[in-house]
């Protein structure tokens, strides 16, 4: 009596062993699928809460929906926020408005320690909310902590004000923002010669992707795309020569 060859090159367990491999390729996909779903639903819901807590006590109750509704509505507090500072910059957008924002600004700077905090938050803010300012466009690469080790950081400006006055005679002067991985809101402000700046073609989100997954998700480098569109033009460049054009060393 022959065995079937066939089965002999199969292993014990080995249907097992891929079965529990299909398993778990199946739900670490479900994993990478459902987790930053869930984790962004749970933040979203997290911060609407938060806003709700803070802004329904101060709403009247004749205005209130949960005062008529047996469930509270959730985000109602947040629609209510949204207006009120709408109609914030409605108000100081006027002259009236700005003159009182004027009054409101010189009270402050009389308090010796609340006015240092009052300026720092008011042009973090300004900063990060003007459109029409050009913070972070651009991600670069940069020699640090020491040489043979690169970093990446995200340029802001050039740099300015006493720190570009003290360093005049040094070199070209840019300020960049070092994140720090996995958490790329905190870091370090360095002044770094233009020349040892290296800016890279991929986009802030791509560099800060790459940051808070402490590289795991790299993102494709566009350079591939621009060789591909090199030899392109070369190749067309090529076959419009004509054949019989003359030669130099006819």
């Amino acid at each position: 009596m022959t065995r079937d060859s066939s089965r002999e090159d199969i292993p014990a367990g080995g249907h097992k062993g891929r079965a529990t491999t299909r398993l778990r390729n199946y739900f670490l996909t479900g994993l990478v699928i459902a987790g930053p779903i869930g984790i962004t639903l749970w933040l979203t819901w997290t911060f609407i809460q938060w806003v709700d807590g803070w802004v329904k006590p101060f709403v009247p109750k004749v205005y209130n929906p949960d005062t008529y509704l047996p469930f509270p509505v959730p985000g109602f507090g947040l629609i209510v926020a949204i207006v009120l500072l709408t109609i914030v910059g409605f108000v100081t957008a006027n002259f009236a408005g700005r003159s009182l924002l004027s009054f409101g600004e010189s009270v402050v700077g009389r308090m010796p320690l609340v006015r240092n905090i009052y300026s720092g938050l008011k042009q973090i803010f300004e900063t990060v909310l003007d459109e029409r300012g050009s913070s972070f466009t651009k991600a670069a690469l940069i020699e640090y902590p020491r040489k043979g080790l690169w970093a990446i950081v995200f340029i802001s400006t050039q740099t300015k004000g006493e720190v570009a006055r003290r360093l005049s005679d040094k070199a070209d002067l840019v300020s960049v923002f070092l994140p720090t991985t996995p958490n790329p809101t905190s870091g370090f402000l360095l002044f770094v010669p233009r020349e040892d700046v290296i800016e890279l073609k991929m986009s802030v989100e791509d560099a800060a992707k790459l940051v808070i997954s402490a590289g795991l998700v790299n993102p494709s480098s566009p350079e591939i795309l621009d060789d591909l569109m090199e030899k392109k033009a070369d190749q067309t460049s090529i076959s419009k020569t004509p054949a019989d054009a003359p030669r130099e060393d006819a």
